[in-house]
């Protein structure tokens, strides 16, 4: 991987499994794009996510968020309703919206969620737990222990979370 900074041209590649890992909300965020290889540009990641997993309700203030869906089905809630996305579908959710989604499949869902500009990094870093390749999902406890967590560390970030 490597770093693009203000005036650098060079291209980012980040290989497949390439990318720091993280359970968090007991879904497994991988990064493929952030702060170390983009600078604040973007902020990529892939996220696998259990069936019914997904984070609670929340607000981005500081960033817009994209979905979109490479294997399974999720359903997106928002102030409009709940839609179920399958494989192939796109979401853009702008910020300040009130959002959340959940795996409503029998199988892991995968996406690749694009949060602009950049700078979830930080976030991520201090949320959840390090994932490696081949784990498990955390217990019910930590994904609990993570919500907490982002009810009190979200604001630093521009997030706020609601337990409904």
């Amino acid at each position: 991987m490597s770093f693009l900074g203000q005036n650098d041209d060079r291209v980012v590649y980040v290989g497949p499994g390439e990318g720091p890992s993280r359970w968090a909300f007991g879904d497994r965020y991988t990064i493929k794009a952030g702060e170390h290889n983009t600078g604040k540009m973007l902020y990529l990641m892939e996220a696998v996510v259990p069936p019914g997993g997904g984070p609670p309700p929340h607000v981005h203030h500081w960033e817009e968020e994209s979905f979109y869906v490479l294997e399974g089905v999720v359903e997106i809630r928002d102030k409009g309703g709940e839609r179920e996305v399958p494989a192939g579908g796109f979401i853009y959710v702008p910020r300040g919206t009130l959002h959340s989604f959940t795996n409503v499949g029998d199988t892991p869902a995968k996406m690749l969620i694009l949060l602009t500009p950049g700078g979830k990094d930080r976030f991520f870093n201090q949320a959840g737990v390090p994932a490696v390749e081949g784990d498990e999902p955390p217990p019910e406890s930590q994904r609990l222990a993570d919500v907490e967590l982002g009810l009190r560390i979200g604001p630093q970030f521009g997030d706020e979370y609601i337990i409904p």
